[in-house]
């Protein structure tokens, strides 16, 4: 499997409060960050698989909202992860 624990307890070590914060917008933005990245080389692979095409939407769509979140509630934090994740914007 792609994202064991101890990858989870990396991200969320790395972009979160400690390895047990999992809920914070940072921690679950650099999650869905790691999915969509692999998510994207498996549709780049199978470009016929149209669930996974979904889900990647899907994971998309999650990720932006909680960006827009932290976005008008704190633009520094929005910034830091912006720029520790490597993201457009």
């Amino acid at each position: 499997m792609y994202l064991d624990k101890e990858k989870k307890a990396e991200i969320f070590g790395k972009y979160g409060k400690g390895t047990t914060d999992t809920g914070s917008a940072e921690a679950q933005i650099a999650l869905f960050t790691y999915r969509i990245a692999h998510l994207t080389e498996h549709v780049k692979a199978n470009h016929k698989d149209f669930v996974t095409t979904r889900s990647l939407t899907q994971l998309v769509g999650k990720r932006r909202r909680l960006l827009t979140y932290l976005k008008e509630r704190d633009i520094n934090r929005y910034r830091n992860i912006i720029k520790a994740l490597g993201l457009r914007k």
